[in-house]
């Protein structure tokens, strides 16, 4: 599971890749951290977050919204994400957990919110690939 940081024009945006769906997740949320900061302390406690969506990609937005809301109540970064992805009933389910580095304790730059602008989400031959467009 990998990610890498790209430029787009007034955003920043994470492209991903990984053997599974939820490792291409994971990777797509630890790019995220990144692009909000660039050294990460060992501190913090792990916390749970799970979401439920109609669609790979909504879950996909969904999941890092909620890591997003995540760090404006906990005033924590969330890293070292792990996450399950699975379908169920019906919908797609993303439960999992992130490790919260208190924001006080770091300096970073704010990400304002996902955006579905050129999301894509797809499967290739070595597993899944994951671009994603974030508002700074």
């Amino acid at each position: 599971m990998s990610y890498s940081l790209r430029d787009h024009t007034a955003d920043v945006a994470v492209e991903a890749t990984g053997a599974s769906l939820a490792d291409a997740f994971a990777a797509v949320a630890d790019g995220m951290a990144a692009a909000m900061c660039e050294e990460v302390p060992a501190s913090g406690d792990r916390f749970d977050v799970d979401v439920r969506a109609e669609s790979r990609e909504a879950l996909l937005f969904d999941y890092l919204d909620e890591l997003i809301y995540q760090r404006d109540v906990r005033a924590v970064l969330p890293v070292d994400n792990e996450v399950e992805v699975r379908e169920e009933g019906g919908e797609w389910v993303a439960a999992g957990s992130a490790r919260g580095v208190p924001l006080g304790e770091l300096s970073a730059r704010e990400i304002k919110a996902v955006t579905y602008s050129e999301m894509d989400l797809s499967e290739t031959d070595d597993g899944w690939r994951a671009y994603v467009v974030f508002d700074v």
